[in-house]
């Protein structure tokens, strides 16, 4: 099985790529036109919510202060039930959700080593 903050690395890295799409962005009518920006904000947070479902139990157990149900619970939405994504969902998700995961995300990385 591959280490926890490997999984943790994977979810860092993934916000930072959000940041980084966004980066350009004034606002959510501009997210919301634009298809290809969609797309890729859309797939790091599949990449998100698929290293939380490969965090063991217990981790995730210990660190209650994460959301990972809900991160596990979007990322189900995304690859299952792709046809129902509510953009407006994945702007705030995007914007004020992943900017404070990553903050925990990089505090449990610090605790790691």
């Amino acid at each position: 099985m591959r280490p926890e903050r490997l999984y943790l690395t994977d979810m860092l890295e993934a916000a930072d790529a959000i940041h980084r799409f966004l980066l350009d962005v004034p606002d959510k009518e501009t997210f919301y036109g634009d298809e290809l920006r969609q797309s890729a904000i859309l797939q790091k947070l599949i990449v998100i919510g698929e290293a939380a479902t490969r965090l063991s139990d217990d981790f995730k157990i210990g660190h209650p202060e994460v959301e990972w149900a809900e991160i596990v619970a979007f990322r189900n939405i995304a690859v299952h039930a792709y046809f129902s994504i509510a953009w407006e969902i994945v702007w705030v998700t995007a914007t004020d959700d992943v900017p404070r995961l990553r903050r925990q995300i990089a505090g449990l990385i610090r605790q790691e080593k």
